[in-house]
């Protein structure tokens, strides 16, 4: 039973990644700002932190694109140092964890996979990471591993 799509992917929101850039830049300008306006050490430390860590985020953002991708032959994990790729017979488990944070109903996807090694390891994705819910992103894993 084919849905005619070799390969699925999920990767973060183009919009959100975006956002993060122009949030870096800024963040960045306001450092400079404030390095030419002699501020106080804490108002640059505080704007130096927020533009490397925006600036970290969209660098994940980009580099790691797609994130998460299935097909037949097993997944394929990016990250900022490049693909990882686990087959089928190399993924233990795929759960949905959800949990209760700020008063809010959160889910996130679990991979347990075992790397080249044989070291087990436990990846997890959430909504951020997939751009779509989790639950719909697990359920469709599971429907493609079962092929």
């Amino acid at each position: 039973m084919s849905d005619g799509v070799e390969e699925q992917r999920w990767s973060p929101p183009a919009a959100l990644v975006a956002l993060a850039w122009l949030g870096a830049a800024g963040a960045a300008v306001w450092l400079v700002l404030l390095i030419l306006a002699h501020a106080d050490a804490t108002g640059r430390l505080v704007a130096g932190v927020a533009a490397l860590g925006l600036l970290v985020a969209a660098l994940f953002g980009t580099v790691a694109r797609p994130r998460l991708a299935a097909d037949p032959g097993g997944v394929t994990v990016r990250g900022l140092f490049g693909p990882r790729r686990y087959p089928w017979s190399r993924v233990e488990g795929i759960r949905v964890l959800r949990t209760r944070r700020l008063g809010r109903d959160t889910s996130l996807v679990e991979l347990d996979v075992l790397d080249e090694g044989g070291a087990e390891r436990l990846l997890l994705f959430g909504r951020l990471d997939l751009g779509e819910d989790p639950e719909d992103v697990a359920g469709q894993l599971d429907s493609r591993r079962m092929r």
